[in-house]
């Protein structure tokens, strides 16, 4: 079943995400790196930096900046593709996973809060 959201209550649940994401956790990510944490979460693999960079219409070297951080933060890991030694293939992780559980958790306990 859709939930149907005013834009005035979308824009509320998104705020409310950000604001309690803030409070909760400190690796503060940016819109960018959110993006692509998402898309190799939730997009079936396999996923390159090219691939990635070609998706959100950015450089190699910006795709490559944000899997520093994420991978830094254990988000994500990096391995060569064996076949092909250019194409670098980026890899889930037990604790980017887990981050993600519990971003989607904190989104349906806000979406709960929301006066629909």
């Amino acid at each position: 079943m859709p939930v149907e959201l005013s834009a005035s209550q979308a824009l509320n649940l998104w705020h409310a995400v950000s604001l309690e994401q803030v409070r909760i956790d400190d690796r503060d990510l940016t819109l960018r790196q959110m993006a692509i944490l998402l898309h190799i979460y939730l997009v079936p693999p396999p996923h390159t930096v090219r691939g990635l960079a070609a998706i959100l219409g950015v450089t190699k070297p910006v795709i490559t900046r944000a899997l520093d951080t994420m991978g830094d933060l254990g988000l994500v890991a990096r391995t060569r593709d064996e076949r092909d030694k250019r194409n670098v293939i980026i890899k889930r992780t037990v604790e980017g996973a887990l981050y993600l559980e519990k971003l989607g958790d904190l989104i349906i306990d806000q979406g709960r809060k929301l006066s629909i």
